[in-house]
């Protein structure tokens, strides 16, 4: 397992005050013993230490420790957060660990198993696959998935897929919603001084986790609408995003909440569109865009039968629902991924509720 520092901040033991002012106590009195007389040496102990460190000395004492401690505390770099902050990011202090693909079989195996749930999905598959062979073969300390765009209709499974890439990958995953107005601000978070000031989900997401590559998803960016401050200032999720794209950036990366740098580059971030209108040039050249196709009835029956049995549906649920499913072919609007895990999800529901006698 590697483990890499997150933030840009210096970590302390805790000082043992007690311990720290005992040893100033020592010290004096050694140097004050040092340049005792002959009849003074022959005193009692106790006597000689009342004598040598004074009650003015134990308070000279205490205020350097104070000191000590103030110094270290500014040090940190962190003194400027409350409680609450510093104790988010004492929790970085042994670094976050960053997962890794061991060898390129373990990279096809993965890849394997996505590509048999959601074979439709090929092309980003693919994109992932590559990736993980590319890490292995170079020696890379962590994965990292190079940004991607998801392009196609809606229903046919661009965040099912997502979710299930993270897990094949056993990374964290985020999701913002892009439509939502603040969704610049959900990754970028806001600065403090705001009512309204948080961190940003990508950044929070590694905290809590202490994972420094998660898959952190953004849904349907063609419609993300720019926030604006109370200031009239605007903000659009592409200001948010871009620095964080790009590696050589996003290894310092500001947060405005924690006013702190933190190493983000190891985030893989999956976009999903139903298309390219809205999407701005400078988003569109950092990402590798992937057009996706509608789902054809097969695949959908196909996803049915294996997610059904997976979920330990009976047979005649199953047949009930791509029963279902062939009927709606060629009908407008097309059955889409989402209808048919509702009606797995409501199966299943079915199937394990209590019997009332």
């Amino acid at each position: 397992m590697t483990r890499i520092p997150f933030v840009e901040a210096r970590f302390f033991e805790p000082l043992n005050t007690i311990e720290v002012t005992r040893r100033f106590e020592e010290h004096l009195r050694k140097l004050r013993e040092a340049k005792l007389s002959p009849e003074e040496r022959e005193k009692e102990d106790w006597q000689r230490a009342a004598d040598t460190v004074t009650r003015e000395d134990h308070a000279r004492i205490r205020r350097r420790v104070n000191r000590l401690e103030q110094n270290r505390h500014r040090a940190s770099g962190i003194s400027h957060l409350n409680t609450d902050g510093r104790q988010q990011i004492e929790m970085l202090s042994g670094g976050v660990e960053l997962r890794r693909i061991e060898t390129e079989t373990q990279a096809d195996e993965i890849a394997s198993a996505l590509h048999t749930e959601m074979p439709w999905m090929a092309p980003a598959t693919e994109h992932v696959w590559h990736a993980m062979r590319t890490q292995v073969r170079r020696g890379d300390p962590g994965f990292r998935l190079p940004p991607m765009l998801l392009v196609g209709p809606p229903g046919i499974g661009k965040s099912t897929w997502a979710r299930r890439t993270s897990a094949a990958l056993d990374v964290p995953l985020r999701t913002i919603d892009a439509t939502v107005e603040q969704s610049s601000f959900a990754v970028g978070g806001v600065q403090r001084g705001w009512s309204s000031a948080h961190a940003g989900k990508p950044v929070a997401t590694i905290i809590r986790h202490l994972v420094a590559n998660p898959i952190v998803v953004l849904d349907e960016i063609e419609k993300a609408t720019a926030a604006v401050s109370t200031r009239g200032e605007r903000h659009s999720i592409a200001d948010s995003l871009l620095p964080l794209l790009e590696p050589e950036t996003s290894r310092r990366w500001e947060c405005g909440f924690y006013q702190l740098r933190f190493d983000m580059r190891w985030i893989g971030w999956i976009l999903t569109a139903n298309s390219l209108d809205g999407v701005s040039e400078p988003l569109l050249s950092r990402l590798v865009t992937i057009n996706l196709t509608e789902l054809s009835t097969p695949a959908l029956t196909a996803f049915a039968r294996q997610e059904g049995r997976r979920r330990g549906l009976s047979e005649t649920s199953i047949e009930i629902i791509t029963e279902v499913i062939e009927r709606f072919a060629g009908r407008k609007p097309a059955l889409s991924l989402r209808s048919v895990i509702r009606m797995l999800e409501r199966a299943d529901r079915l199937e394990n509720r209590p019997m009332l006698h």
